[in-house]
């Protein structure tokens, strides 16, 4: 197989990306490569309002093959199957995300790009290929979640001073704050009071968990200076 595309996102670091597409309202714009830039291609796609996208796991490629896996969401202690999870660590590194279709544009040098939003992707990677989402057919509500479901839910309350916040560009503050109370750290590795960094659309975020709440306590855009609370 080879790669339609490539996707531009807020994450430059897995550490913040949303564990599942739609969660959060996460931007991305899909440009794709040369060979495949004619713009009938994507003749009709702005009659969907979702699609799907299968991508690779660039960052995830592994030799050996694992059976079993040990899903962050049970804690990182208790192992299902591979095909039982959605474990980045497959025989073949294939994801699968739903995502918002928010824009069309053709440009001269890139030719038609896609804005969507809701991703869960790295910045930069490689797209095997885009589907258009058919609610007749792929929406199914009376459907089972096995263990995944039990976590939908889970969230932590997050504070972010008010001089921190306006560090940040008006139209990424809510983003930030809906990726922030999805608690980005693993379920295996929450240390109190430890100081924990996020990369999120060229800022770094600090933030401390005390007490089952999130605080942000850095701003920082990138090769800028920090601005911090006590």
């Amino acid at each position: 197989m080879e790669y339609i595309a490539h996707i531009h996102t807020q994450f430059p670091e897995k550490f913040g990306i949303p564990r599942q597409s739609g969660l959060v309202d996460a931007k991305g714009e899909i440009v794709f490569e040369p060979k495949f830039r004619n713009p009938d291609a994507v003749k009709g796609i702005e009659e969907f309002s979702h699609l799907w996208l299968l991508w690779d796991f660039s960052k995830a490629h592994q030799e050996e093959f694992h059976a079993t896996v040990a899903p962050p969401r049970l804690g990182g202690r208790e192992r299902r199957g591979v095909f039982a999870t959605r474990s980045p660590f497959r025989p073949n590194g294939i994801g699968l995300s739903c995502v918002k279709l928010t824009g069309v544009c053709l440009e001269e040098s890139r030719g038609p790009v896609l804005t969507v939003s809701g991703v869960d992707l790295l910045d930069g990677t490689p797209i095997y290929d885009i589907k258009p989402y058919l609610p007749y057919a792929d929406a199914h509500p009376e459907a089972r979640g096995g263990f995944g479901q039990e976590h939908k839910d889970a969230g932590i309350p997050v504070i972010f001073p008010e001089e921190l916040l306006t560090e940040l560009p008006e139209e990424l503050r809510g983003t930030v704050m809906d990726v922030l109370a999805q608690d980005p750290r693993a379920a295996y590795n929450k240390k109190p009071d430890y100081v924990y960094g996020m990369a999120f659309a060229g800022y770094d975020i600090r933030f401390v968990v005390s007490e089952g709440v999130l605080n942000v306590c850095g701003v920082q855009k990138r090769n800028g200076d920090w601005k911090t609370v006590k």
